[in-house]
This record gives structure tokens, sequence and C-alpha cells, in this order.
């Protein structure tokens, strides 16, 4: 196993909103993406509202980059299902007679991406190198379009091979469901130092409780294929439980209950199955070559200061926890967060707090994702990097003030203000997105990553 540099840092790569957001309410169990179903979108101000927390985030010294959404519609899908003609008349047909299809072809899911799919860093691999593979995602149909391109993507932003690993997807079946790095989580005294990989999963053995109303998304068997496929040390790796009396109350991600950063780990009192072993197996698996390491630090949020409904609609917990160069640690919390009152009073606690390294919250506008149940952690995919690494990446991924003003004048430029489900099928809002990401591929610099292009 690697002793790489302490002198790492983590990363965020954030989906840039596609062209066609909308809210068509397709994920079961987001109770989110139920609620506002049909509303009509504003996908300027989606990728605005992105763009805005990237540049944020940037400013405060942060290695921030961005990752391109994906061609919606998806045109092959539907060619692969069947349809044939031309793409206006397939558009036209699929509104017809299967209008939810349609509506699956066209989500932006994709600018989630902490479900892209799940990265080790090098500390923790065998083989010293940065590992990526993307996420199935085949519990949803109209997420189980992405692999294909998420990981044209991944190799596109990462592709020297001396440092970066690129596995395929794992095969796409129930029994094998992975979302990503929503459901993992790692833990370390210092970014380039080994860490403890946390893989949290809803469908386990047969033997293990599971949850009643909604699906489990995750499943064990896919978390030991990711860290057999990564090359992870058994005893810094651990499979979790979700509790999955929350699954069925809206809680379809673990990163909805539970979020980690370096030596902490913020979770609600419910978040897992057996709080206390994992606390336990957490310390007794710290390590560090350091004389004055960080310890781990457990941020236990009780049920009676913020109940699950409240971490459900806040999405206190699908924060972000980041370390600014200069010092501490930030919470990035959506402006939900504010307008909840127990919820914002838990914020105010635990940054007062001293035995922990918070010392600052940010808030963030994100309503037009949130309104689609992906808060400001759902959006953004860590990377930890060591200096060698972070240079191996493409450049033009990178969110400098130059890019940043150029993605927003791409944006002004192609994005429509108001989107509803019947515009899915209107074929010049295809020939825009195409247009559009073909101008991106250019900006970003990633080359042919779409279909239409290929």
């Amino acid at each position: 196993m690697s002793t790489s540099s302490p002198l790492a840092v983590e990363a965020n790569f954030d989906g840039l909103v596609g062209p066609t957001h909308n809210y068509a309410g397709l994920a079961h169990g987001n109770l989110a993406a139920a609620k506002n179903a049909d509303l009509p979108s504003n996908p300027r101000e989606a990728a605005l509202q992105g763009l805005a927390k990237m540049r944020a985030l940037q400013r405060l010294g942060l290695a921030q980059g961005v990752l391109p959404p994906q061609e919606r519609p998806n045109l092959p899908a539907l060619r692969r299902l069947g349809y044939s003609g031309r793409d206006r008349d397939i558009l036209a047909k699929v509104a017809r007679e299967a209008p939810g299809l349609l509506a699956a072809v066209s989500s932006a899911s994709s600018m989630w991406t902490a479900n892209a799919g799940t990265v080790s860093p090098s500390a923790d691999t065998a083989d010293g190198r940065v590992h990526f593979t993307p996420a199935n995602l085949c519990s949803n149909l109209h997420r189980s379009f992405e692999p294909a391109t998420s990981g044209r993507v991944l190799r596109a932003t990462f592709p020297d091979t001396r440092h970066f690993e690129h596995h395929e997807p794992l095969p796409a079946t129930p029994a094998l469901g992975d979302e990503g790095a929503a459901n993992h989580t790692r833990l370390c005294a210092d970014y380039g130092e080994p860490g403890l990989e946390l893989f949290v999963y809803g469908k386990g053995n047969a033997d293990e409780p599971a949850p009643q109303k909604f699906p489990a998304r995750q499943t064990r068997a896919a978390c030991e294929a990711l860290a057999r496929l990564h090359g992870l040390q058994a005893g810094r790796t651990r499979h979790q439980l979700q509790n999955p009396a929350v699954i069925d109350q809206g809680v379809f991600h673990n990163d909805v209950i539970a979020v980690g950063n370096r030596e902490v780990l913020l979770h609600h009192e419910d978040a897992f199955a057996d709080s206390a072993a994992l606390r336990q197996w957490i310390t007794q698996n710290w390590s560090s070559t350091q004389e004055q390491a960080r310890k781990p630090v457990f941020i236990d949020v009780p049920r009676d200061a913020v109940s699950v409904e409240d971490a459900v609609g806040s999405y206190l917990f699908n924060s972000q926890l980041v370390c600014p160069p200069e010092g501490g640690m930030q919470l990035i919390v959506s402006s939900e967060c504010q307008e909840n009152p127990r919820v914002w009073q838990q914020i105010q606690r635990i940054v007062e707090d001293e035995r922990n390294p918070i010392t600052q919250v940010q808030v963030f506008d994100l309503r037009q994702s949130m309104r689609n149940g992906g808060g400001p952690a759902c959006l953004r995919l860590r990377v930890v990097l060591t200096e060698a690494e972070r240079t191996a990446v493409n450049a033009a991924s990178w969110i400098t003030p130059e890019r940043y003003d150029a993605l927003t004048a791409w944006v002004m430029r192609y994005y429509r203000d108001r989107l509803v489900l019947a515009d899915l099928a209107d074929a010049a809002l295809l020939d825009e997105t195409r247009t559009a990401l073909d101008v991106l591929t250019q900006i970003l610099g990633i080359g042919s990553v779409y279909d239409f292009q290929r």
C-alpha cells in the first residue's frame, strides 16, 4: 500500500446542471422529487446556482473542478429500445406512446456527480494510484443510462494512467446495485495519509433487516466488489448497514443522513444500524504517522433535536464539509437549512462547539437542484489528490475565474429559463442541447465524450 505524501487535497468535482433539467419525479423514495413532479423548472437558473457554489469554493482556495452534463434527450437509448427514424419523429412518437420513457431519457440527473462513481485515493490503494469505478445506477431507469458516458467523462478528466486507474461499472443487476460515492465516506488524519473507507449499504445478507416501503439502492455485494477492485486493505475498510427505517422515511442514499470529511463524521442518531459499533471500529483502526495527529470527531445529531423528516426536508446531512487552506473546517449547506428553525439551531450548536473543527457555515441557494432531491453533497464527487496527481488532471476541468466566466456565458447563451415536461418532445431542444454540449467539450478540453460526437 502506498504511503503518499500528506501534501494532498480533497478536490470537489461538481456536476454542471444540464439543459434539460426538469421535474419528472422519477426516483422512487426521493420525497422531494415526488413532491415537485410536473412543476416547471428553470435550467438556466439551476446551472448558474451550481456554478456559483463552485466559484465560491474556488475562492476559498479549495481545489474545485467541474464535470459536464450528459446528452439528453438520449436518442441512442431510444434507438436501442426499438425506435427508429429521424430524431424528431422518434421524440414525437415516444411522447405519444410512452411519455414516462421520454422523461427518463431526458433526465438531467447526471448533475448529481456523487453518484457518478466511487473513488479511492492513492494513499489507500495497493498500487498507489487513484481508482475510479462508475456506478451502475441500475435501481432507476433514468439513471441506468448514465454509466457509459460517466466512464468516458472520468477518463477524459483523469487521463494519466500513471496516476489513475479506471474500472468498468459493476454488472447492472439489482444484486450488485451501486449508487457511487453517495454511499461512501473516507475518514483520515490527513488527506495524504492512509484512511478508513466506509461503505454504507441498505441491502445486505438475507438475515439483515431491510426497508419495507422504499427500495435499498446500494448492496453490500457491490461495496465488497468495489473494495476488491480498488485494492483496499480489509482492515481499513468497513461495510456498514444503513438503518432500514430511515430509508423508508426518504433517506435513499447515506449522504442524506450522514457526511464525513477528514477526521469528522457528522450523522443523525438514526443513520446507521449500529452507530456504536461503527464508532468503535473507527477509533480502533485510526492511525497516523504524525506525532500530533488529528483524532476522530463524531458529531451525533439527536432525533429529539432534528427529526429524520427535518433532515430529509432540509438536507442538513447532504451538506459538504470542506477544509480551506487557511485552516478550520466549513459546513456548506442549502438555504433550506436556514429556513428550518430546528435545523438552523442545530447548525449553530455545531459551529459554536469548540470540541469539533467546524468553525463556519456557508449557505447557498440551490433550490432548482433541491426541488429534485439533490443538495450540496449530491452535486459533487470528491477526489483526494497529491500534488503530482492534481497536475495530471485535465487542466481545463478546473474552475478558475476565467473558466467560471466562460461557463456562465455558455449557460446564458444556450439554456432555457423555463422547461415543462411537454418541452422534452421539442426537437429544437435536442438541437440546442447538442450544440451546447459540443461547445462545452471544447471549453473543457475533454474531447468527444458524447454519442452524437462519436
